[in-house]
């Protein structure tokens, strides 16, 4: 009789409290920041390594913060659908992590975080240039932030979501573009050191973009101030898609004297672009057009992402937006 009699005042206690706070209309909102990074993508297996290693950096400084990958390029996240449906496919790669197999968009991510309870959103892109998959975040961003409720601001899907910066950095008096083409040229000091030892010149190949000018731009002035970092070491660069191409850079190796060079990709992961365009074969590969006009090279197959000074860069974008909009990450 003694136990029956405290269960129902225990429960009656409870069914009070409840009944009160939906009478008092106490709606209480528990802020909750996550990261998403925001990557182009890659089909290639050993590739993943370079943006595999830009998560572990974000994951080690802010071990406390939600995390999630999204690829924002749609022929690379079908590729990886059609890959996770195929039982062959996982036996064959049990290295591959479940979340690339059945990796999303920015926005079906940031979706999921919401339905977590996650408020305050960083997207942080690991693209290396204000281009087109940079700009198109910088949209998605822009449309989640205006979002609102009719009643209440407290009911709005999202507190905060903010961008970072790509690699090359953007525009704006925050944070100056040529701080951070200073930082990443500091952060590519192996490739100085390789370019050193073989006593040869650097091509980078970037990926690039013939719908936005300025983008050719930034890549040159990259190359400049590695060449006034790395005085001992000519660095060119140039990009698959639009200015500066392969023939602008080997007027720049002519006009410098250089003969033998060091060809790597100035990517964040080592793809496509890097086997098929830079390094085969294939008569109209970078390697071969080099080598036809008479230059030595020495070919590096390895995405930026691998450098750990080149994936903190993300790491350090990602914290200046947080803080820059009051978003705690821990």
């Amino acid at each position: 009789m003694k136990l029956k009699t405290i269960f129902f005042a225990v429960a009656m206690m409870f069914v009070f409290a409840v009944t009160n706070s939906y009478a008092s209309g106490d709606y209480h909102v528990e802020h909750k920041s996550a990261i998403v990074l925001a990557m182009f993508g890659t089909t290639v297996e050993p590739a993943l390594q370079s943006l595999l290693n830009i998560r572990a950096k974000i994951e080690k400084k802010f071990p406390n913060t939600k995390v999630r990958v999204a690829f924002t390029s749609n022929i690379i996240r079908k590729k990886w659908q059609h890959r996770a449906e195929d039982p062959g496919y996982i036996k064959a790669h049990p290295e591959i992590p479940k979340d690339i197999l059945h990796i999303k968009t920015p926005l079906a991510t940031i979706a999921d975080l919401q339905n977590e309870g996650f408020d305050n959103i960083v997207v942080q892109p690991t693209h290396v240039s204000m281009g087109e998959e940079f700009l198109d975040l910088h949209t998605y961003v822009k449309a989640l932030m205006d979002m609102g409720t009719f009643k209440k601001a407290k009911y709005k899907p999202f507190q905060k979501v903010v961008l970072g910066r790509p690699a090359l950095g953007t525009h704006g008096t925050k944070f100056p573009y040529f701080e951070d083409i200073v930082t990443l040229a500091e952060a590519m000091a192996p490739d100085a050191k390789l370019a050193a030892k073989e006593k040869a010149g650097i091509v980078y190949m970037g990926h690039g973009n013939e719908y936005f000018p300025g983008n050719g731009g930034a890549y040159l002035e990259f190359a400049s101030e590695m060449r006034k970092t790395y005085p001992d070491v000519v660095t060119t660069i140039g990009t698959v898609e639009g200015f500066p191409g392969v023939e602008d850079v080997m007027e720049s190796l002519k006009l410098y004297g250089v003969k033998k060079v060091v060809l790597k990709p100035f990517m964040v992961v080592a793809g496509d672009h890097s086997m098929n365009d830079m390094a085969s074969d294939e008569e109209d590969s970078w390697k071969s057009i080099l080598e036809k006009n008479g230059f030595e090279v020495v070919i590096v197959t390895t995405g930026l992402g691998e450098n750990d000074d080149f994936a903190n860069i993300f790491v350090n974008h990602a914290a200046d937006a947080a803080k820059d909009a009051g978003i705690d990450l821990k």
